[in-house]
């Protein structure tokens, strides 16, 4: 099968396989009629057979390519190694997947001293012909034989240096001469042995030499960032030599047919005249602008504005094309599908739908989710970090646990943190070892969140993601004092108030500040644009497994939001409900910490009750804001989850506290005086905290074992919930609440408090004289409550996965101490592919959420299902979701416009399974 029809049959990944992007697209532009140099392409499969065989040519590649040699002689109309007529050669790169600059090249192969006197002969240009003489010996002294390029770069700048010459053009024919035997002297020098002249040797060498640097370190480095196979290989390009370095009749460029750093539908890029192609990147000289050859060569531009015009219409990307003139003649050397910034790859994809090139599918596709989440969150510039790593102001690096950029003041506990941050309103970073719930204000109030411990999933990056915090954790070259409120790393001291730099994109921290720019999704048209074209292709119908009879549609996305402005925040990200309101967050507040504290130590459900009848305003009041920020969407509620000791002061905190204040009334101990009544309160209250001590709290009295152990707490709150709901809808909104019941692991367990809960409901609206939807569900975070689906189904009107859990329970891991003592190893040699924190394990916690969802939905059809895990926000979990049938995935607000594009590609990729 020819290109042509490989390509037309679809069959073009495997021809890129095999030739390589760049022997690939040479082909395909020879076959549409663009100018291109003579060439052949060593396969992909030579390189790897050469690997495999340790280093040697496979037997017959060589005679191949000596073959294939004298086709391209045939067709230049030159012979290799001729002095009289001699052909050059360049020796290129070309993996699958573009590779920029990982890998090698060499160029002006076939010279020697006798073909570099025919070619004075032949061209009676001896400037140029030795200007390409010494490049090849540099060249290939540094590709070939790993020599420095000091080694060659120190000589021809003391010789420029002596001359006079600013530039390399500035030097003569005698100069450059000269240069190439100073050259010839530099590898006799370092190597022990002379430059080759057989101009076979140089093209044997070199092939090898691209062979080999597929496993260079850069190659190796760009193909883990990237997550490109080891195993593909580098096909290797032989081109006829065309020459920019001619005179001032030709030249050399590179350039894209759109900005890639905009997207701004406009040709940019560089050439140089009389310059071959590495003088353009590498800089050794000043460039001019692509729209300047429309001066220096107007017919040439034009040209070449049309040809790269065809290109990109061919195939139907931005194309970054590498070009040469030589004496007035264009050709094209090389075309692929550019790199470029999110912002531009988001507006080329919208573009090209607009001018009918592509699909909305194919522009989804074409946007990586990280691309989507780099468009959201504040960035440093490059540069000045750079400048402040020059300067010494570089830190530490962690676990890039949140993504976005903060500066700030730091603060070493949360109330001082949302002191500094709401009373005096400076920009706050809460620096602890780790962090807790009842962190959770400090957190709130804070531009950024550093820790010495922790992975990526504790509880400062899970929090951290949720509300969009940039974070970075587990940056353990950090020692911080909390007593003398200092942090220090080696000899570098930062004292509380001091400013830092937070990247948690990178995990990089900064002493003092650091430039922000500050994205704004209302104004990226663009990005709006592509998302609505996600929503769109989720709310196809059919596009994933359903329920027998009901419908079924892509995932939609919801938000993970505890506070009304973070459900505003996720409503105008696109999310379509609210998937898990957390309660407790609520709880933590300064105003409501104690009353939840006296109805905890409560001795009597009178007691308990008094206490909450004080905290059901508040829960009201945040329900209230939750509905009419989200009218007309569902909004999940979970009841009360944590236990209760997360909500009183630590046992060891209260017995220091005890201690220091009978040490500092030790006097009146000895004058006979009445004990303290506040250390009789506080030794009541450990009493309490110890009485509520439990060896494992995430397996003992929370979630819905507490509701049934303590049912005036979370009657409590589904009052609350209803009363705000009945409220909202009197005002004219479309409250649509759903209750979700944490942690069931058996049905008895909703048998004795939903009807409860429903009771409570329905005598709410009685009594406010209004109805509206509701729905009751529970949580599937115990591997019992997914086996026993169909049994739970039979009473919960939806699931929602809570996979943190979920995945701890199923694996019988603690995260945290996973996390900490093993996790990382465990990935590192492959005993685990993931982190299964952070991407859903398939094969053990996917098996049980299927068996949930197909046998929920065999005894209730209707079953809405869902994840609120930390999962919600991954893009390859996302896919899992689609595939298994959820209703929706929920998600931090922030992450909320990453996984709508994550929910497209889910739909497009698997819409033929």
């Amino acid at each position: 099968m020819d290109q042509a029809e490989a390509y037309v049959h679809g069959s073009w990944d495997g021809v890129r396989g095999l030739l390589g992007g760049k022997g690939a697209n040479l082909a395909e532009m020879t076959r549409i009629g663009v100018p291109v140099p003579p060439f052949f392409t060593v396969t992909t499969e030579a390189c790897n057979a050469y690997s495999a065989e340790g280093g040697k040519f496979p037997a017959t590649l060589w005679d191949q390519m000596m073959v294939c040699l004298k086709g391209i002689e045939t067709a230049s109309g030159k012979k290799f190694g001729d002095p009289a007529n001699p052909l050059l050669v360049s020796c290129r790169s070309g993996a699958k997947f573009s590779m920029p600059g990982m890998m090698d090249t060499v160029l002006n192969i076939g010279l020697n001293d006798a073909t570099a006197a025919g070619m004075v002969k032949l061209t009676g240009n001896e400037r140029f012909v030795y200007d390409s003489y010494r490049r090849l010996i540099q060249m290939f002294g540094s590709v070939v034989l790993g020599m420095p390029d000091e080694a060659f770069e120190d000589v021809l700048e003391a010789y420029k240096h002596q001359k006079g010459a600013k530039a390399d053009t500035d030097l003569t024919a005698e100069d450059l001469k000269a240069l190439t035997q100073m050259f010839k002297d530099v590898v006799r020098k370092v190597q022990g042995y002379d430059f080759p002249q057989d101009p076979l040797e140089q093209l044997r060498l070199a092939t090898e030499a691209v062979f080999k640097s597929w496993n260079g370190k850069r190659a190796v480095d760009y193909r883990r960032a990237e997550n490109i196979p080891d195993d593909l290989g580098t096909a290797v390009n032989i081109v006829t030599m065309v020459f920019g370095n001619m005179g001032w009749d030709s030249g050399t460029g590179v350039a894209f047919t759109r900005n890639p750093a905009t997207g701004e539908n406009k040709m940019y890029g560089d050439y140089l005249l009389n310059a071959q192609g590495e003088d353009v990147v590498a800089g050794i000289r000043n460039t001019e602008k692509i729209q300047n050859l429309g001066k220096d060569m107007p017919e040439v531009y034009k040209q070449f504005v049309e040809i790269a015009k065809k290109l990109e219409l061919h195939y139907k990307d931005m194309q970054d094309v590498e070009f040469t003139i030589e004496r007035g003649k264009l050709w094209m050397l090389q075309t692929r599908n550019g790199k470029r910034t999110a912002q531009a790859a988001i507006a080329v994809a919208v573009q090209m739908v607009n001018e009918g090139l592509i699909s909305k599918d194919e522009a989804v596709m074409r946007i990586s989710p990280k691309q989507v989440d780099a468009m959201l969150h504040p960035m440093f510039n490059e540069e000045g970090k750079k400048a402040a790593k020059k300067a010494g102001r570089y830190l530490a690096t962690g676990v890039n646990a949140s993504p976005g950029a903060a500066v700030g003041q730091i603060y070493f506990d949360a109330d001082t943190a949302e002191h500094m941050a709401k009373e005096y309103k400076q920009d706050v970073i809460m620096v602890r070892p780790f962090t807790k719930p009842d962190d959770v204000h400090g957190m709130l109030a804070a531009k950024g969140i550093l820790t010495s411990e922790g992975g990526a999933t504790s509880h400062a990056a899970v929090v951290a993601r949720q509300f969009g915090v940039p974070c970075v954790v587990g940056a353990s070259s950090i020692r911080i004092d909390l007593d003398k409120r200092i942090m220090t790393v080696g000899d570098a001291v930062v004292r509380e108030g001091d400013w830092i730099s937070v990247d948690g994109g990178t995990g990089e921290v900064y002493l003092g500040k650091l430039d922000l720019s500050v994205p704004n999704l209302e104004e990226q048209t663009d990005l709006l644009t592509l998302l609505n074209w996600a929503d769109e292709i989720c709310a196809r119908p059919g596009t994933r497994k359903g329920p027998e009879g009901y419908p079924t549609r892509g995932l939609q996305v919801w938000a993970n939001a505890d506070y009304p402005k973070d459900a505003k925040r996720a409503r105008a990200f696109g999310a379509k409900g609210i998937g898990l309101c957390r309660t407790e967050h609520m709880f933590f507040e300064p105003e409501r910490l104690p009353i939840v504290q006296r109805m905890i130590l409560s001795k009597t459900s009178e007691g308990r009750t008094e206490a909450l009848n004080e905290l059901l305003p508040f829960q009201r009041a945040d329900f209230d804001g939750l509905f009419e920020a989200m009218t007309g969407l569902p909004v999940i509620i979970r009841l009360i989850d944590p236990p209760l000791h997360e909500f009183l002061p630590a046992a060891e905190t209260l017995r220091e506290q005890i201690v220091e204040k009978r040490v500092a009334r030790m006097a009146d101990y000895i004058n006979g005086k009445a004990v303290d009544k506040e250390i009789v309160e506080m030794e009541k209250l450990l009493a309490a905290v110890e009485a509520l001590h439990e060896s494992n709290p995430m397996m003992g009295l929370r979630g819905v074992r507490l509701s049934i152990a303590m049912p005036e707490i979370v009657e409590m709150q589904v009052r609350a919930i209803f009363e705000a709901a009945a409220d909202v809808k009197i005002r004219g909104y479309e409250p649509k609440p759903e209750v979700m019941i944490p942690l069931t692991g058996t049905v008895k367990e909703l048998e004795w408090i939903q009807p409860r809960l429903v009771d409570i409901a329905q005598k709410v609206m009685s009594e406010k004289g209004v109805t509206f939807e509701y729905k009751f569900g529970t949580m599937i975070e115990i591997p019992r409550a997914a086996v026993t689906a169909s049994e739970i189904a039979g009473l919960a009107e939806f699931f929602s996965f809570g996979t943190n859990d979920l995945t701890q329970m199923t694996f019988g891991y603690s995260r945290d101490d996973a996390e900490r003592n093993f996790l990382i190893k465990y990935v590192e040699e492959g005993i685990l592919p993931k982190n299964p924190f952070q991407t859903i394990d398939r094969d053990g916690v996917g098996r049980l959420m299927d068996i949930a969802v197909s046998d929920g939905r065999k005894a209730r059809p209707s079953l809405e299902v869902g994840i609120c895990g930390e999962h919600g926000g991954d893009p390859e979990s996302i896919e899992f979701c689609h595939l298994v049938g959820n209703n929706y995935v929920s998600c931090s607000p922030f992450r909320v416009p990453v996984a709508r594009l994550a929910a497209a590609h889910a739909v497009v990729k698997n819409a033929a399974k």
